[in-house]
């Protein structure tokens, strides 16, 4: 069962430097082309997409956009490791004004605003700092946006908007410390090196409460999986943010400002909203609901070696396996059941990696009669969420952790 992806320790400091040292890392321009397509269900179409490999430092991926790069993961790799391999990571950026090329000898990290002292860190001073590792899932707010239905605007993503990964870095709480935050500090806001591509386009910045930003958990991570980040998922530096859905999760971070003031910029108050209701949900057309700062995230469970339609005997044993997390809080239990949801069994879980990462499970089962059937499963968190019976809706597309169902062929 247990099928993880070998992490690669980064051996020293001195290590990392030479190899981020020598590696100004290219983006092609050039547009990104098919080589095969893959088959989704996503009931408003498309039925397939294409699968690329002509991004840098980029394996197999599903292509939803060139630019800016929007890459899936396909739902095979959940199936053969815990720890997302970063080539199969996904890759999502808002505008695609994006460096092609960054020299980690000239980076810098800036901290100011209501702090102490203002501070210009490089990559050095970084690595100089306590290294701190985590494991922790990354996913799109918008993941499985693509089976809402009615449907909703933005990526049609899968379940693949998403990977897992044992970052390595430093605690935001510890450079915070350094710079010394004021009195009178409400927020952090957090800005990398992309760029809008058109005139007074809103810069992308994302803010956290300041008791939230010095935690101690909140990490700048240069490494994921034992490894320098990949280019497309943020190189050399990158917020942490476990438990939060990925839009705080800043890639290319290069400025980290304390706020005495909340932060009223766009992407705080107007994109990545959700409505202040239970599971995010409203009626479609609802209006005149508040809305709030999308922020944890929630349970969510997959099963991963058998897909739509697969065809399994009668009456013969069979294997059922997957990854499950749960948002902010650790894995307690996963439940299948292969009867659409009529019983439930609880199945084995895999090793513990975190309560921010992905944990494997497994069950052996049979099914006695011939027929269609749905294979479903469900997770309930070390908090006492569990993944609900009925999907939510919202305009945006945000937050589905639906109980998802496998239809199969059983003769």
């Amino acid at each position: 069962m247990d099928r993880q992806f070998p992490s690669r320790a980064l051996s020293s400091r001195r290590r990392f430097l030479k190899t981020a040292g020598a590696s100004t890392l290219a983006l092609l321009s050039a547009p990104a082309l098919a080589e095969t397509v893959v088959n989704l269900p996503l009931p408003g179409g498309p039925d397939e997409r294409p699968i690329t490999t002509t991004f840098p430092q980029k394996g197999p991926l599903i292509l939803q956009r060139t630019r800016p790069p929007l890459l899936e993961t396909p739902l095979e790799v959940f199936d053969q490791f815990v720890f997302t391999p970063n080539d199969q990571f996904y890759v999502r950026w808002h505008w695609a004004d994006i460096p092609g090329a960054v020299d980690v000898s000239t980076f810098r990290l800036t901290v100011h605003g209501n702090v102490d002292r203002s501070l210009t860190l490089s990559i050095d001073d970084l690595l100089a700092l306590p290294r701190v590792e985590l494991a922790a899932v990354n996913q799109c707010s918008g993941n499985s946006r693509g089976y809402f239905q009615p449907r909703v605007p933005g990526a049609q993503w899968s379940n693949g908007a998403m990977g897992n990964a044992r970052w390595t870095g430093v605690r935001l709480k510890d450079v915070l410390d350094r710079a010394g935050v004021k009195a009178g500090s409400i927020q952090v806001r957090f800005k990398g090196l992309d760029e809008p591509v058109v005139p007074d386009a809103p810069k992308l910045m994302k803010s956290l409460a300041i008791d939230h930003a010095r935690d101690g958990e909140v990490m700048l991570a240069y490494a994921m999986n034992g490894e320098q980040l990949p280019l497309l998922n943020g190189f050399p530096l990158r917020l942490i943010v476990p438990g939060w859905y990925s839009t705080y999760w800043v890639k290319m971070l290069n400025d980290i400002e304390v706020l005495d003031r909340p932060d009223t910029n766009f992407w705080m108050a107007t994109a990545y909203t959700i409505p202040d209701t239970p599971h995010a949900n409203v009626e479609p057309g609802q209006t005149g609901f508040k809305s709030v700062p999308i922020n944890r995230m929630v349970p969510r469970s997959l099963i991963t070696n058998i897909k739509q339609s697969d065809t399994l005997h009668a009456g013969a044993p069979s294997l059922a396996r997957g990854i499950a997390f749960g948002g902010d809080a650790g894995v307690a239990r996963v439940d299948f059941s292969s009867d659409g949801g009529k019983t439930w069994e609880q199945t084995q879980l895999g090793k513990d990696e975190g309560k921010y990462s992905f944990r494997q499970w497994q069950i052996s089962f049979a099914v006695p009669l011939k027929g269609s059937r749905a294979l479903m499963v469900r997770c309930t968190s070390s908090s006492g969420e569990t993944q609900p019976a009925t999907p939510n809706w919202n305009p945006a597309g945000f937050m589905r952790n639906v109980i998802e169902q496998t239809p199969i062929v059983v003769v």
